[in-house]
């Protein structure tokens, strides 16, 4: 697979191929590490730290911070046992 090697302001980039990034989670903003390894370059996804942890927002509601109920106009009706 080839690409061409074009100006990007003051620097140089490429487009990676679809071929390539087809199954990665490539999107703009994405940091990846890119090492020179002699004749090849190396390119890795930096794993992204999620900064939202389900048990710790859990952990974060009291009675004083709870919000009342909403009424969405949904009613659901579960089947009984």
């Amino acid at each position: 697979m080839q690409a061409t090697v074009i100006k990007i302001g003051n620097s140089l980039g490429f487009k990676l191929p679809d071929e390539i990034t087809n199954g990665y989670p490539f999107k703009e903003g994405l940091n990846v590490d890119i090492q020179d390894n002699g004749n090849k370059f190396i390119i890795e996804l930096i794993k992204q730290n999620n900064p939202y942890n389900l048990a710790d927002m859990l952990n974060g509601i009291t009675k004083n911070n709870i919000h009342q109920s909403i009424d969405t106009g949904i009613c659901l009706k579960l089947p009984k046992n």
